[in-house]
């Protein structure tokens, strides 16, 4: 289910600028159609993720996948900036349900296996963004709104599968009361707080690269769109590799923590380098670095925070975890085109530095557990420490 609601938006992504342009988007409005998905991600993902706390998962699910189903078909028709801003806008607002989703799985699996799921989650989004671009590309031939269409289908077929297969989780009978009732009750939770803190710098690192990518590899080694595609494919089957297999024996062996801090110095070493290298064969050395760290880094730090949270704030929690990718998809890809234009060595400079300091805050969560446990706090029942 979540990758089929990938796959959607990565079939859009492509095609949205190119038909933008057509109504006479500047590059300015073009980020701001980008921007305004991801700040709606930001405002609804916590929003969904507590209602579904409340009303319980499924529904909140279908309504989401409904929603999501009914903005790619108004992007389908729109024909002005107007309208395709709003759609982006409903499409955002819709399309924060993957809180919802992981809330979901974290209430169906044993902590002993949840960041071998949450690795699924991140080969699902590998899978999304390796299929979804060479079909919306394809689409495309026949009209921009094709590809919209279809992605729309693709949603509404989604929505009758949920139907028919997704049942409630029995934890969700439950009737405590939440530990965490808004954002800011997230974000004070000491390892909630700090590993929000540490994707959110996670977050703003991978957008440097992604903003500022097709560029560089235009600029300095003359790749056309197919080329700098084939790379993106090659990153996406290494991380999707990690996140799909290999994490179930990297999270037997290590701790969420270690795996955590492994991945963000992988990424963090492999963004110094990415400017020097003379040749591309030279340059998937630290790219395939950096997808590995990625690979490595993404699905403990989702079961950190699910395994830190109370059953009854679970989804608020996962959608406050969410939200601080999205409002790192608003800021750092303005920060990385301004850097480039300054220097190309720049955003990925930056990138290294943000997954360095992420690697420091990622050294003190034991000592946090530690206090948890004293104060007899949930996660200290449930996180693993060193």
């Amino acid at each position: 289910m979540i990758v089929v609601d990938l796959i959607g938006f990565g079939i859009v992504v492509p095609i949205l600028p190119f038909w933008a342009e057509q109504y006479g988007a500047s590059g300015g409005f073009l980020g701001v159609l980008f921007a305004s998905h991801a700040a709606a991600q930001f405002l609804f993902a916590p929003v969904w993720g507590r209602v579904s706390d409340r009303i319980g998962r499924r529904p909140v699910m279908l309504i989401t996948i409904a929603g999501t189903a009914v903005a790619l078909g108004f992007l389908g028709i729109a024909d002005s900036l107007g309208q395709i801003l709003a759609a982006r806008l409903l499409a955002g607002a819709f399309g924060s349900n993957i809180s919802v989703a992981t809330a979901y799985l974290t209430d169906i699996t044993e902590e002993a296996d949840r960041t071998r799921w949450m690795g699924m989650i991140g080969a699902s989004f590998a899978v999304g963004f390796t299929l979804g671009p060479p079909i919306g590309g394809l689409l495309a031939k026949l009209g921009h709104g094709t590809p919209m269409f279809f992605a729309a289908g693709m949603a509404a077929l989604n929505l009758i599968w949920a139907a028919l297969r997704l049942h409630e989780p029995e934890r969700r009978a439950t009737t405590a009361k939440p530990d965490l009732t808004t954002r800011l009750d997230v974000l004070r939770a000491p390892v909630i707080g700090r590993v929000c803190l540490i994707y959110f710098l996670f977050s703003l690192a991978v957008t440097q690269l992604e903003t500022t990518f097709a560029l560089f590899l235009f600029h300095r080694f003359g790749y056309d769109e197919l080329g700098v595609a084939l790379v993106m494919l090659g990153m996406a089957v290494v991380m999707g590799g990690i996140q799909g297999g290999g994490m179930k024996r990297l999270s037997q062996r290590f701790a969420e923590r270690q795996l955590v801090l492994s991945g963000l110095v992988c990424m963090s070493l492999a963004f110094v380098f990415v400017p020097f290298p003379a040749t591309a064969g030279l340059l998937m050395v630290p790219l395939g670095l950096a997808a590995v760290g990625r690979g490595i880094a993404q699905p403990p730090m989702m079961s950190l925070v699910s395994l830190a949270s109370d059953e009854a704030s679970r989804g608020l929690v996962m959608g406050v975890f969410q939200s601080t990718a999205s409002a790192a998809r608003i800021f750092g890809p303005i920060a990385a085109g301004l850097l480039y234009d300054l220097g190309t060595p720049y955003p990925y400079w930056l990138a290294a530095g943000f997954t360095a300091v992420g690697a420091l805050l990622a050294l003190q969560i034991p000592g946090l557990l530690a206090a948890a446990a004293a104060t007899d706090e949930p996660p200290a029942q449930s996180a693993q420490s060193d």
